[in-house]
């Protein structure tokens, strides 16, 4: 049986002060059509833009990880996406008045509670894991950073940490199975050595911290006169330093509670990859930098194995999908201009196309004279008419729409077309169309040999109507 795609039943609200900005903030998690994924609002910004929770989005990670889009942003986001990941909920929009989230406690545990208060709903749609079939590893020497994806039936996530500290010594932290992060590893909260809190304070970068929501390890001798001074600062009657080396009253949740934050930190970050995936994550020494360069690798492999180059099969005597005549019904292109004669198949998450490719054609006559071959700039033109026809297909009036490039990234020719051959092309959709845009990746065949391939982003646009 297969697992669908879930949401909530109904909005909630969080509300708190950023960790770094001191401001208030308050976020309303609200139910999001299948295919959606994590979706932020700036409702404080005229036009309320909208940032997508994805990889592409990352723009810093030096005191958390932020997102943002032409200039817009949403910082501190990784306790949220954990959440969100962590209690398996793929489709929510979440809508902020300020640009940074709320730290809370500096755990997931209040994102947790509130999204479960709301109710966790079923939706139609499948969800779709992506499961790797070999190791994928990123490593950082300077920063002894190790990090390992291996092939999995589930999700699950070992962490350890060493920071060469006599106070916090070495420890890790495993999540076997997802359904335990609610109680398990939301509620560890994040931490921060003595000599890193003076520095981020004495630069104002803190404006909302306390002592309620981190966990601070005394890494070395304090007299009284500065425990005064941090008591002012955090405004506490006193703090003092526990014989475990932490400073004021906090009580660990678990022994290992620092270890188990990271692993948190790791659930959020690699909810950036855009879907879910089936994998042991192993991650010695991780961080934010870490874990979005990490993510990336991630994620470029997956785009790399969906797009696995293997030639569609073709039988001319079973009829096509669509037609040349059907063609020229769904989209604008019109000879010497129209570069798919047929299609041949077509999903929710793909199209074949097909193009004779024929001695007549005009371009042969000077492309060149004594070996003709295809423009590669007109194969890469027929991927897109053929992905025209597939983002086009579901429109009741096609004939009043256009797609239009918006990018086109990574194109590589592999072997030359010319007169005679068929060429096939793969067009797939690399993440769900969202507001008319679609990111698709082409493969052009002929026979078993890829002749090019390339990713491009499309948008649908209305045509004007004619005065």
């Amino acid at each position: 049986m297969f697992e669908k795609q879930r949401t909530i039943k109904k909005p909630v609200s969080v509300s708190g002060t950023g960790l770094h900005t001191g401001e208030f903030v308050t976020m309303t998690f609200k139910p999001a059509p299948e295919n959606t994924g994590y979706v932020f609002k700036r409702i404080d910004i005229k036009d309320q833009p909208l940032i997508e929770a994805q990889i592409e989005n990352v723009s810093d990670t030096s005191r958390g990880t932020t997102i943002g889009v032409n200039g817009v942003e949403v910082k501190t986001i990784e306790h949220t996406l954990a959440a969100l990941s962590g209690l398996s909920i793929d489709n929510v929009l979440i809508e902020i008045d300020n640009p940074e989230l709320p730290i809370m406690d500096g755990s997931s545990e209040k994102f947790v509670s509130a999204l479960l208060e709301a109710g966790i709903k079923t939706q139609n749609a499948p969800k779709e894991y992506f499961e790797l079939d070999q190791n994928i590893i990123y490593s950082n020497e300077e920063r002894k950073v190790r990090m390992i994806a291996l092939p999995s039936d589930t999700f699950k996530v070992s962490v350890l940490i060493d920071f060469d500290s006599g106070v916090l010594i070495p420890q890790n932290a495993i999540l076997e199975d997802i359904n335990d992060f609610a109680k398990e590893i939301a509620p560890c909260r994040t931490f921060v050595f003595l000599h890193e809190l003076e520095y981020l304070v004495s630069n104002d970068l803190i404006k909302g911290g306390d002592l309620n929501n981190a966990i601070v390890f005394v890494n070395r001798v304090i007299n009284d006169d500065e425990l005064k001074k941090l008591a002012k600062l955090f405004n506490k009657p006193e703090v003092k330093v526990l014989k475990e080396g932490i400073l004021n009253n906090l009580k660990l949740r678990f022994h290992n509670e620092p270890a188990r934050h990271k692993l948190l930190d790791v659930v959020g970050d690699l909810a950036l990859i855009g879907e879910p995936i089936k994998a042991h994550i192993i991650a010695t020494r991780p961080g934010h930098t870490s874990n979005i360069a990490f993510a990336k690798e991630i994620k470029k492999f997956i785009r790399q194995q969906k797009l696995k180059k293997k030639a569609p099969f073709y039988d001319p005597n079973v009829k096509p999908v669509y037609d040349i005549n059907q063609i020229k019904k769904i989209i604008p292109h019109r000879p010497p201009f129209l570069f798919v004669d047929k299609i041949l198949d077509i999903t929710d998450n793909y199209i074949v196309g097909l193009k004779n490719v024929t001695m007549n054609e005009s371009f042969f006559v000077g492309h060149f004279p004594s070996e003709p071959i295809l423009p590669g700039v007109l194969q890469v033109e027929a991927m897109a008419q053929a992905g025209g026809v597939f983002v086009l297909k579901n429109v009741p009036d096609p004939e009043n729409y256009a797609t239009y490039f918006l990018r086109i990234n990574n194109v590589r020719f592999k072997h030359k077309v010319v007169p005679g051959d068929t060429l096939i092309f793969k067009v797939e959709l690399l993440t769900p169309i969202r507001r008319g845009i679609a990111d698709m990746k082409g493969v052009a065949f002929v026979g078993e040999k890829i002749a090019a391939e390339l990713e491009f982003t499309a948008q649908i646009v209305k045509k004007e109507k004619e005065i």
